[in-house]
């Protein structure tokens, strides 16, 4: 079973993995915000422990970024500070639970456990628009019943015209969501996804709508 651990602080990283390693989990360490929001979206984990101070992106706005664009995975929150109030704002941001530092590795596990516990007993559901199809859980696409090979981005870009099925989302607005950024560059770099997305499925099947932007229709099939 795979687990992400967010977590800057090398001596509690190295700790926690060894703890984990020993009740038989397979963990990928991320110590920097933007790679987490990466890994986090794209990798197929069973829970994600999140620190909340994460240099170059916060673990919160990470979080909510996850949960807007879909996925669901189980996230364990640690943060240095813990209060009540920032409880509340993880929680909100889509937490399904929270652990202050400093923390014993017995708790950690323990709740881990049982976030897995609950994760198994929900069902996995499927997106679809267009002739798109999108599972979160095992962050795959098809089209027209075609398995699509998709990069990360091109994957963040599909799941996110899906999300917002039949509404035109511009350029610049596509980067900020795929790529965390909104310059020029990022605008580019959406456009010739937005190519290569219609060479490996079809040139309709997202829609320009010129001097607007990009969408799928709100209908699946």
């Amino acid at each position: 079973m795979r687990l992400l651990l967010a977590e800057d602080d090398a001596d509690i990283a190295r700790h926690t993995i060894a703890r984990l390693a020993a009740e038989g989990y397979a963990v990928d360490h991320a110590a920097q915000g933007p790679e987490t929001w990466d890994l986090g979206e794209t990798g197929d984990y069973a829970a994600i422990i999140l620190d909340l101070g994460l240099p170059g992106m916060d673990g919160l706005s990470i979080l909510k970024r996850w949960r807007a664009a879909g996925v669901n995975t189980p996230v364990l929150v640690l943060t240095a500070r813990g209060s009540w109030m920032e409880r509340v704002d993880g929680f909100e941001a889509g937490a399904d639970d929270y652990l202050p530092k400093p923390f014993r590795s017995e708790e950690l596990l323990a709740r881990l456990k049982a976030l897995l516990r609950r994760s198994a007993a929900t069902p996995v559901a499927t997106r679809a628009a267009g002739r798109f199809v999108i599972d979160d859980a095992a962050k795959r696409v098809t089209f027209d019943g075609r398995m699509l090979e998709l990069s990360p981005q091109e994957y963040r870009l599909v799941s996110l015209l899906i999300r917002e099925r039949g509404r035109v989302l511009s350029p610049l607005e596509i980067a900020s969501h795929v790529q965390g950024r909104d310059d020029d560059t990022a605008k580019n770099a959406v456009e010739a996804m937005i190519a290569r997305l219609r060479r490996k499925t079809d040139p309709d099947a997202i829609e320009t709508r010129r001097g607007f932007g990009y969408c799928v229709p709100d209908t699946a099939g």
